[in-house]
């Protein structure tokens, strides 16, 4: 094969002859041999992305700014000759590198599976037949059409047809190009109007702007969750750093050993760092992830499902999300005279089958089963339904005479047939209405009579259904329940929105956007909220009712389907795509839904408050932990004048407390019935009175080691480290339930993982295995006076709790 690639540039010179005759194909497309011969030689139609190498991202969890601290704190503890420290340090930085690294190796997996769901379809021409394909097996010289709605999937040049294409993501200007025959049209370009039939030209990297076709990527943005995280650690570690300059002022003054000081700063580094920060947010991410593929959802924008935790309201495109989007004909009405097969058959006639129109395939599929024959018509030309115009027309041909068929929204066709009688008109109406309240969309047909194209005269009626999904009422109420209000978009007329509305239990109050208009922006609001619903609306206004909303401090999800959908989906913090959209309005979208049905909505939101009850749990516990941790130390040595703590001790706390805690994030927890929204001062707050708590438990548990026990200090600090790991164990079970503790069982991994922590610390300090040895009744009766006082702090802690709205 001579075949060779040129550029894209290079076609604007050539004949669509000779185009051919370069590209060895013909207007009947290519066989499957010359694709597969293709494909050997030049590639699939993608652009693939360079991966780093998997030792390579593993190596770069050693590297940022928690790494680096706990990088100093081991440097520092093998300068000070704590050779065996140091070494439990990098143990934990490792663990941390390696879970982290598995989970996100698991998690990528399964988006990876999900986005093969997502690949885009193109529509191609092979062996003489039309059938749909993923677009990376598209090949130079395949023949290819789009339609409204489309991503041009490669570079082609157009053979029939006329489109209105946006380049704006490739080129930046922001008003569409008109083409036609022979214009060539660029991968990653958006259909805005029309339909036509194209040849391709060049595909993946040869493509005029190099751009992938793979439209649907794993955005990773950096959540707001992830902030919040970032600036609960960064007051930690000023709590530490404070603690650190204090006591190391007072050391220095007391002519204290500058390594007893490094020791100290040591010590605060790594009790106030959250070692397992990265790992824990990894794990729950992944969590969710798996969670929401089981539900069928692949979320494209990580943050905007952290963000659904707090979203108050949900738009609610009508078509093709509350409803089915599957029309079919229910009746055929004619007037003036025709027969219902004329109505079919002019309906048939403004329709095209290879443009995958719903409402077009609906009509031409009831004319086939009518017994309709349009054997001797033949369609000239074909203008495919346009949004600003509300309907589709063609050109006929029939005994070498034509005529213009035509059909559309009910009110913009009659409009355009002026002859009607007020007879005829009135009968229209109220027939219209009459559908209208049965949920009904009607088109309206007419034609063109004599010579003239443009006298139309209405031919009749055709009523289609497109009922609300079976999971549309139960989701509306579900999501009520969960605070969220419910608000419903449609173009559709009032009568359908307010029949589609009560049929799923949205409710009556819908107006339309001519309603608020000459409101100021404060009405304007206080209307919307108050409405279920508009109807009537344009592509644009969905876009201004989600930004009028945000205005007044909502957060907003989005769901829809179409192309017209895509800047509302973008613009929502949610962004819902359901499974049959088009691929503009999945590449819009932060959630694309892969299986039918619109349940898993819900779903999302629920998961999403389940990850933020549980990264909440982490961020109580990690505070009060570092409160308790610092202030005893302090507390500590200006009364006994030494560390309470040796490094090692500090180690296996860390690894007891932040990495036993991993198992949060997948504890069994509640979402709640209202959004959620963070708040680090009440987070601090509310885990402020039960550290001090457990401060004063720690420094009873010192009295009793030291004047009722007699133990030597070595032995005081194996005590405090004790009593520090117990505290760590039985607070997260009294943190992780918002109500008192014996309200929920803790998950199986939190509760293992807890008793492991507790058993094998008691072990370690019973047999003093690397550190003094206390004897069984000292560690029974620390473990005791910690479980007792847990006991106690749940009370304080359940009205904190309450009163600070957790």
């Amino acid at each position: 094969m001579d075949l060779k690639i040129r550029a894209t540039s290079e076609y604007k010179n050539i004949s669509l002859e000779d185009t051919f005759k370069l590209l060895e194909t013909t207007t009947e497309g290519l066989s499957d041999e010359d694709v597969k011969d293709r494909l050997d030689k030049f590639g699939t139609n993608e652009i693939v992305e360079i991966k780093q190498h998997p030792l390579f991202e593993f190596l770069l969890r050693y590297w940022g700014p928690m790494p680096w601290l706990l990088e100093l704190a081991m440097g520092l503890s093998f300068a000070l000759g704590h050779y065996l420290e140091g070494v439990i340090i990098f143990l934990l930085l490792t663990i941390n590198a390696i879970i982290g690294q598995i989970h996100s190796s698991s998690s990528q997996k399964v988006i990876e599976l999900l986005k093969k769901k997502l690949a885009i379809k193109a529509k191609i021409l092979r062996n003489k037949l039309w059938t749909k394909e993923d677009a990376k097996w598209i090949v130079i010289g395949d023949v290819i059409s789009v339609k409204l709605g489309d991503i041009v999937p490669a570079d082609t040049r157009i053979l029939t047809g006329e489109l209105s294409v946006d380049q704006s993501a490739l080129t930046g200007e922001s008003m569409p190009m008109e083409t036609g025959a022979s214009d060539i049209i660029y991968s990653g370009s958006i259909v805005r109007r029309g339909e036509a039939m194209g040849i391709v030209i060049n595909t993946g990297v040869n493509t005029y702007f190099g751009k992938t076709t793979e439209l649907v990527k794993t955005a990773k943005p950096k959540s707001h969750q992830q902030e919040v995280m970032m600036a609960v650690v960064k007051y930690m570690m000023y709590l530490g750093i404070a603690a650190s300059v204090l006591v190391t002022a007072s050391a220095l003054l007391m002519h204290i050993s500058i390594l007893i000081i490094l020791t100290f700063v040591v010590i605060f580094l790594l009790g106030a760092i959250p070692v397992a920060l990265p790992a824990v947010l990894t794990i729950v991410q992944s969590v969710g992830a798996r969670e929401l593929a089981n539900k069928g959802a692949l979320v494209t924008r990580l943050d905007s499902v952290e963000d659904a935790a707090s979203i108050d309201i949900i738009c609610f495109d009508k078509t093709g999300t509350i409803t089915q989007n599957k029309l079919s004909v229910i009746d055929s009405i004619a007037y003036s005279g025709y027969r219902k097969e004329d109505v079919l058959r002019i309906a048939s006639l403004a329709s095209h089958k290879e443009g995958m129109d719903l409402i077009d395939l609906a009509i031409i599929g009831y004319a086939t089963i009518s017994g309709v024959n349009n054997d001797d018509y033949k369609q000239i030309s074909y203008t495919p339904f346009d949004p600003s115009v509300k309907r589709t027309e063609a050109i006929i041909e029939v005994g070498g005479k034509q005529f213009r068929a035509v059909k559309g929204a009910a009110q913009v066709i009659m409009s355009l047939c002026h002859d009607t009688d007020k007879g005829t008109l009135k009968e229209v109406n109220e027939a219209v209405d009459g559908f209208s309240k049965k949920g009904y969309r009607t088109i309206a047909v007419a034609r063109s009579e004599g010579d003239d194209l443009k006298n139309l005269q209405l031919v009749g009626l055709l009523p289609l259904a497109d009922p609300p999904r079976p999971d549309s009422k139960s989701m509306i109420a579900q999501a009520r329940q969960l605070g969220i209000k419910p608000l419903m978009l449609t173009g559709d007329s009032m009568d359908i929105a307010k029949e589609i509305s009560n049929q799923i239990g949205i409710g009556n109050n819908i107006i339309r956007m001519a309603d608020i208009k000459d409101l100021s922006a404060d009405q304007q609001l206080k209307t919307v909220n108050e409405c279920d619903g508009f109807a009537e609306i344009y592509p644009e206004d969905k876009y201004t009712i989600v930004k009028l909303l945000q205005s007044g401090g909502h957060m907003i999800g989005m769901t829809g389907d179409g192309v017209n959908d895509a800047p509302a989906l973008k613009q929502a913090e949610m962004g819902i795509a359901v499974s049959n959209s088009t691929d503009v309005a999945k590449a819009a979208a932060s959630v694309v839904l892969t299986e039918t049905g619109v349940g898993v909505i819900i779903d999302t939101i629920t998961i999403s408050r389940q990850t933020y009850q549980r990264m909440l749990t982490w961020v109580i516990n990690k505070v009060a932990k570092v409160i308790e941790f610092v202030v005893l130390l302090t507390i500590g040595f200006f009364w006994l004048h030494n560390i309470l703590l040796t490094l090692l001790g500090v180690s296996f706390l860390v690894f007891a407390n932040d990495f036993v805690t991993m198992s949060l994030a997948t504890d069994n927890v509640k979402h709640t019935s209202n959004p959620n929204k963070w708040n680090v001062k009440d987070n601090i707050l509310a885990s402020l009175i039960p550290a001090l708590c457990y401060v004063l438990e720690d420094l009873s548990v010192i009295l009793a080691g030291k004047y009722y026990f007699h133990l030597q200090w070595n032995e005081l600090t194996t005590l405090v480290m004790l009593s520090l790991i117990f505290n760590s164990q039985f607070r997260v079970l009294i943190v992780r339930e918002r109500r008192h503790f014996w309200s929920s069982l803790p998950g199986k991994g939190l509760l293992i993982s807890s008793t492991s922590a507790i058993i094998v610390f008691a072990v370690i300090a019973i047999f003093g295995i690397l550190i003094p040895s206390l004897s069984l009744l000292i560690v029974l009766t620390i473990f005791g006076f910690s479980f007792l006082f847990t006991i106690v702090i749940d009370f304080p802690k359940y009205y904190l709790f309450k009163n600070f709205g957790l």
